[in-house]
């Protein structure tokens, strides 16, 4: 790896996830992985572990708030009004950064592949808790902390998805 590259590790334990360049965290964001705890399996809705990497990032330019359904925007914002709309709508907001297993039977492939599971780093409702488990096996965040995030990283940055990092990282 370069030694200028990013990545970036998600502690489930901690639901927490950080933007680092060599051994440096360079932001740090509170994030909601999924309610059911951690899992490779497909239809699981749990959290994939191991390394992944980002695939494709969608939405650059896009509004907060934009609403995301099958990867497009839907020309929607995400207000309480549409919220009560559609009470059990998942919502993925503002960014996508979809990601790709590494590790054949891991977390690529068969009844594990995290990028045919869906597997995102997307936005949420303001009103929707962090720091806690809650998603259906994505990892939520603020949605400003995601536009953050976004412009500081490119497609084929590595994403580590642990239980816990030693040391809290």
């Amino acid at each position: 790896m370069n030694s200028s590259e990013k990545r970036i590790h998600v502690d489930i334990g901690r639901q927490r996830l950080l933007l680092l360049r060599q051994d440096r965290v360079l932001e740090e964001f509170s994030v909601s992985t999924a309610r059911n705890g951690p899992g490779e399996r497909m239809n699981s809705e749990c959290t994939p572990r191991g390394v992944h990497r980002i695939r494709i990032k969608i939405g650059a330019g896009c509004a907060e708030n934009t609403v995301f359904v099958g990867r497009r925007p839907t020309g929607e914002l995400c207000t309480a009004v549409l919220q009560a709309r559609y009470p059990d709508r998942d919502w993925i907001l503002t960014r996508i950064l979809w990601l790709t297993g590494t590790k054949s039977g891991r977390n690529r492939g068969g009844e594990v592949d995290s990028l045919r599971r869906y597997i995102y780093i997307h936005g949420c409702p303001a009103d929707a808790p962090l720091g806690m488990p809650g998603s259906r096996g994505c990892i939520r965040m603020r949605n400003s902390d995601l536009i953050a995030l976004f412009d500081q990283v490119e497609a084929g940055t590595l994403v580590d998805i642990r239980e816990r990092f030693p040391g809290g990282r």
